[in-house]
């Protein structure tokens, strides 16, 4: 109420000179503010007052509420006068051309003559003719109270300067949509038609509210096609504007401006816009504030309502103190069954406030739930809590759950008391939705049957039809499955023996695989009278059944005839790659081969070696071909004999690799890319010339130490069409032992080639044996675990002994 700064009127003297009897000071003047004081005690109407006069001032000077608050406290303590005095003042002098009021003016002493305060913008926000448009539309606004008068004065004031045809005002409802409150320049039947907006896309007005921005629809072209237009027809209204009305932190009023001709909203035209909303939000905000009467035909036809409802519920208007927050409620509406504190209940309890009937809800969450729910339109609802109730003279533990909801203006607050037996049935309409099954039961004396609503879609059949008789289950069953159900069926009802029998029926969805598992109650001679089951819908497991038996036949297909596959490819390589049983004397080397299938996998892979003896030395091949299979077995055969002539009929290592290249690039039978080493040797010398594409380097161990060869340049073969080739050359010393392998032998899942090199030079080293066999050490050291990929290895040693000579 402000009361701290109330001091005497009597002693403000006149504005100016001559002032007429109603100036600030004159007896009419002062006797006229004392009966205002006197009619403006009560709170509702104090705060009524208070609000249009911050509206007014916050519209003509564009600050907040508060700020408003804070300017007219500060003008009434300068010029020692009510609060309530200074907002008369305030609304009466908008018209008026009196200077403007500076906010830090000090007080005068007692009779000192106070300038009358005038509110006008801090900055002019357009031409003269704009602020002066504004001032006369919050002038009007003053004597405006209701949503719809409010309508009326804003065609009237923007038909002229933005071409206003049509004005729309619309609140947001509790369940998002929206109400028009307020309408003016459209026809009663048209707004009956769009008297209630639900809450869909593509509606311009409720955008707004959401993205609390102004929407501007100035094409019909452009945004018709994307918004739900309001207008019969919609192209009545050419271009329209849609602005929220925001009030504190919330916006739940749309104003729409709607005008029959095209084209955009100037700059200027829209800064207006703004402003006038701004100007509306403290006039809605005053409507907010007056309590309405208890005694309307609303609150009535509320009551008339609760009186037949069980249960307790109350129908409560906010209170609200002069800073607009709510200090109480007033109870309008409530259910016989609503009882207070020291025993009050129902309409009893009418016009009451909610603090004296029940005290501690102000420290409660409810409270809280309340305030938001008013402030947001979403409804509240409670934890649920227990209370000890008196059923039948004894006393029961219940547990209830409050809930908040708002009805226009007010609020709906609810007790509700969870039901066992409902509680129970919800969470059995629960496990027949997950279960996808439904419970029957057929009396077979009364042959009454009744049926859960999931029965009827578990079986595909129209609830207007009914319920089926035991006996005929078997009408939409397929014939394949109408013996084994009828005889289940039979044994249910003659022998009593309960029954779990699949069976599939034909519905307007197509065939569906159905469960029926059911039990006899018995009279005392055994006679069945009742049975009772559940009919359960299978057709989702059924059909993953039936499609893992397909894949698994599949998989079995296909894994028959990649094993054929693998015994024709392992046939094929066997007698394309014999392996010998025995080291081969080549030259003056001794040479061991050893070839390891892989593992893992049925399919054979394309490592392959070459190992022959030439007039001046030996040649040695070591290749993998990529892939696995038939395929991969021919592409080596092709390479492993193409390889072998070219060097005996005197190709060189270089020219042998590119022609194997360009036999890859351009043969349609070959399995696409291939690793390679080529080495010969001249045993006179005992010179190593060798050539590699894209294959690991030879292994030479001397002296009790290994290392790899340098790489001469090679690419892998059939990858490009220009590769390049060179040659190196090493000198081989009695007792050496060179190591031509596969990519097999140095690779494991996670690691790096390099580490696997590493792996290959410690293990030769440490198992360096010199006699027939000692390959297998080295083998079962590096392979560990299960093989992944084909191992070829030649072995080639330089007897101690050699005599250099063929």
């Amino acid at each position: 109420m402000c009361h701290a700064h109330r001091v005497t009127s009597e002693s403000a003297g006149p504005t100016r000179p001559g002032a007429g009897p109603d100036a600030p000071g004159s007896p009419g003047l002062v006797a006229r503010q004392r009966a205002d004081r006197d009619r403006l005690r009560d709170p509702a109407a104090t705060a009524a007052v208070l609000e249009r006069a911050k509206g007014a001032l916050m519209a003509l000077t564009g600050c907040s509420a508060e700020a408003a608050h804070e300017e007219l406290l500060k003008r009434a303590e300068a010029g020692r006068r009510t609060l309530i005095e200074e907002c008369r003042l305030a609304l009466g002098n908008l018209t008026g051309t009196a200077p403007e009021w500076p906010s830090d003016l000090p007080a005068g002493p007692p009779g000192r003559p106070v300038p009358v305060p005038v509110c006008r913008p801090r900055a002019p926000a357009g031409p003269q003719e704009e602020s002066t448009a504004l001032g006369l539309l919050g002038a009007a606004l003053v004597r405006v109270d209701s949503p719809r008068e409010l309508a009326r004065c804003l065609l009237e004031h923007l038909g002229p300067g933005v071409g206003a045809d049509a004005v729309m005002l619309y609140a947001r409802l509790p369940e998002g949509g929206l109400e028009l409150i307020g309408h003016a320049g459209i026809d009663d039947t048209l707004a009956a038609q769009w008297h209630r907006v639900p809450p869909l896309a593509g509606i311009a007005a409720l955008d707004a509210l959401r993205a609390r921005e102004p929407r501007w629809l100035e094409d019909i072209r452009q945004y018709g096609p994307r918004h739900l237009l309001i207008g019969d027809p919609p192209e009545r209204w050419l271009s329209r504007a849609w602005l929220p009305v925001i009030t504190g932190d919330t916006a739940e009023v749309s104003l729409g401006v709607l005008r029959g001709r095209p084209g955009r909203f100037s700059p200027r035209a829209r800064e207006h816009l703004r402003a006038v909303v701004r100007l509306c939000a403290g006039r809605l905000r005053a409507f907010g504030a007056r309590p309405e009467s208890a005694t309307g035909s609303g609150a009535d036809a509320v009551q008339a309502v609760l009186d037949t409802l069980p249960g307790a519920a109350v129908l409560l208007t906010p209170l609200r103190a002069p800073t607009g927050e709510v200090e109480d409620y007033r109870i309008d509406a409530a259910s016989p069954e609503t009882v207070d504190v020291v025993g009050r209940g129902g309409v009893g309890l009418v016009g009451l406030r909610i603090l004296e009937c029940w005290p501690p809800i102000a420290d409660e969450a409810l409270w809280r739930g309340c305030a938001r729910t008013l402030a947001t339109g979403e409804p509240y609802e409670g934890e649920p809590y227990g209370q000890r109730d008196e059923v039948a003279g004894a006393t029961e533990l219940s547990t209830y759950r409050v809930r908040v909801a708002r009805l226009s203006e007010g609020l709906v607050v609810s007790w509700l008391r969870n039901d066992p037996s409902a509680q129970q049935e919800r969470r059995l309409e629960d496990v027949q939705r997950l279960g996808n099954l439904g419970w029957a039961n057929w009396n077979l004396v009364t042959r009454e049957v009744t049926w859960s609503a999931q029965v009827f879609t578990v079986l595909g059949r129209d609830a207007g039809r009914g319920p089926l008789q035991l006996a005929e289950l078997p009408e939409p069953t397929l014939p394949d499955d109408v013996p084994a159900l009828s005889r289940a069926l039979d044994d249910l009802l003659d022998a009593g023996l309960p029954v779990d029998v699949p069976f599939r029926v034909r519905t307007a969805n197509g065939v569906k695989h159905l469960r029926l598992v059911a039990e006899a109650v018995t009279d005392l001679r055994g006679t069945p009278v009742e049975v009772h089951g559940f009919l359960q819908d299978l057709t989702a497991q059924r059909r993953a059944e039936l499609a893992l038996v397909a894949s698994e036949r599949a998989m079995l297909t296909q894994h028959g005839a990649l094993r054929a596959e693998r015994a024709l490819a392992g046939r094929l390589q066997h007698a394309l790659l014999p392996l010998p049983d025995k080291p081969l004397r080549l030259a003056d080397l001794r040479v061991e081969v050893a070839y390891l299938p892989a593992q893992s996998g049925i399919q054979v892979g394309g490592d392959w070696f070459s190992a022959i003896e030439l007039p001046d030395g030996a040649l040695f091949v070591v290749g993998d071909v990529a892939g696995h299979g038939v395929g991969a077995v021919a592409t080596m055969a092709q390479l492993r004999f193409t390889a072998k002539g070219m060097v005996i009929t005197g190709s060189s290592l270089t020219g042998a690799l590119g022609r194997l290249n360009t036999l890859l690039l351009h043969s349609r039978d070959s399995h696409g890319t291939a690793t390679l080493v080529l080495a010969r040797y001249h045993a006179r010398e005992r010179r190593l010339v060798w050539a590699q594409a894209g294959h690991p380097p030879p292994l030479l161990l001397r002296d009790g130490r290994a290392r790899l060869l340098d790489r001469p340049r090679g690419v892998l073969l059939g990858a490009s069409t220009q590769p390049v080739f060179e040659e190196e050359e090493c000198l081989l010393r009695p007792g050496d032992r060179l190591l031509l392998y596969t990519d097999g032998l140095v690779e494991r899942p996670g690691e790096g080639i390099d580490r696997g090199l590493e792996r290959l030079s410690e293990a030769a080293a440490s198992y360096h044996r010199d006699e027939p066999g000692s390959l297998e050490p080295l083998l079962a050291a590096m392979l560990e675990g299960e093989r992944r990929d084909d191992v070829c290895v030649l072995d080639i040693r330089v007897p101690a002994e050699a005599s250099g000579t063929v």
